[in-house]
């Protein structure tokens, strides 16, 4: 990766990437705001709604439809947030009337904290499982974590939460059922989030480590005389690391835009509570920005995965680049 041509070659890498996310923000973006105006019903008559409840009246409904633009064409409205997007402004919500960029990275950073400990933990628990599996592959606890991890991906995350609350707060009483008041009430969506990303990610963990200890450089080591543990250590690790790396920066990804159904069970103060909110009340400028977020997300996490990838096999590159 030395040297200009290698310069060279990483800054188009990122250029491109940069201007992915930039078109993929902005797709997203685009088709929330389809999507919402698309279905049945009035948007004033939901955002009033939103805002006073059951005293809801045709004049309340009228006058948000005149102070929030709604009585405008749906193009006129489109080019006007593209208008505030390009100076940085996301507009204000039309049920809170705050802005959204506060609304964003208050309820984000919650969002972002659970699922960066959730992806944690999820490795915690694969990446041994996953070794131990790779150097024995066909054995008991190989067999055992495949059927274990089978059951745990055909089960909606939702249902794994209800298990988890019904063990641990309603039974065992150790941990909360739900809310956000202390470090505790973090446990039980964390670990839902780690069982269903753990079940995906010890296969991939299992199934490169076969694969690498198959190659033939690793029987080279082995002939040299070192021991398989040592061999593995010194030149298996970096290349069963790729398609881990790869793998988890999606997962990582997933994770963002996963977040509604496990931070809606657990009544969790992030983005997936926001986005439910928002999609109920027609809050377009709130929708839309959570479009912002989840595409912007994707495109950076694709980035970082590239670049752990040439960082452990800088030969990727030029592939990476492409």
């Amino acid at each position: 990766m030395g040297g200009p041509g290698g310069m060279r070659t990483l800054g188009t890498l990122v250029s491109s990437r940069v201007l992915q996310a930039v078109l993929t923000a902005w797709l997203l973006a685009s088709l929330c705001f389809a999507f919402v105006h698309a279905l049945p019903g009035d948007t004033a008559l939901a955002i009033s709604a939103a805002r006073v409840g059951e005293r809801v009246t045709a004049e309340t409904t009228e006058r948000v439809r005149r102070e929030e633009g709604l009585d405008r064409p749906l193009t006129v409205q489109y080019v006007s947030w593209l208008g505030r997007l390009a100076t940085g402004d996301l507009g204000h919500s039309l049920v809170t009337g705050k802005p959204v960029w506060q609304e964003i990275a208050y309820h984000g950073r919650h969002t972002l904290g659970l699922g960066t400990l959730g992806w944690l933990l999820s490795y915690a628990i694969a990446l041994p499982l996953g070794i131990a599996c790779g150097f024995r592959p066909g054995g008991w606890l190989d067999r055992g974590t495949n059927a274990l991890a089978v059951a745990l991906a055909s089960m909606p995350s939702f249902l794994v939460g209800i298990g988890l609350i019904s063990l641990f707060a309603l039974t065992l009483r150790w941990l909360p059922p739900a809310g956000f008041r202390t470090g505790a009430h973090m446990v039980l969506p964390a670990l839902t989030l780690a069982l269903g990303l753990a079940a995906f990610s010890v296969r991939i963990i299992r199934n490169a480590v076969v694969e690498v200890r198959s190659a033939f450089y690793m029987t080279f080591a082995r002939i040299r005389g070192r021991s398989a543990g040592s061999a593995f250590l010194h030149h298996g690790v970096r290349n069963a690391a790729i398609p881990v790396a790869t793998f988890a920066a999606l997962q990582f990804a997933y994770v963002v835009d996963g977040f509604v159904v496990v931070e809606t069970l657990f009544n969790y103060p992030g983005l997936g509570e926001v986005l439910v909110k928002a999609l109920i009340a027609r809050d377009v400028p709130m929708i839309m920005a959570v479009g912002l977020v989840i595409g912007t997300m994707y495109a950076a996490v694709n980035l970082l995965a590239d670049l752990a990838c040439i960082g452990l096999d800088p030969r990727r590159l030029k592939v990476a680049a492409a």
